[in-house]
């Protein structure tokens, strides 16, 4: 059993049900949470400025084409 790190929330999630890698959201406070590790399950929470410079590569590699 995991938490958020937002909110403290306890996240229900089975090891067996995730893979590293897997973003979910908290039910509680909606923040989005990325699986870092699964035996024991541990999640960290994606920051946003991480999300828009990932978008912005991704419309500068287009803009290359």
């Amino acid at each position: 059993m995991a938490t958020c790190p937002e909110c403290d929330a306890l996240l229900e999630v089975e090891e067996d049900d995730v893979e590293e890698g897997e973003v979910i959201n908290c039910p509680d406070c909606g923040a989005e949470l990325e699986i870092v590790n699964t035996s024991p399950v541990e999640v960290e929470k994606i920051e946003e400025e991480a999300e828009e410079e990932e978008e912005l590569g991704e419309d500068l590699d287009e803009d290359e084409e």
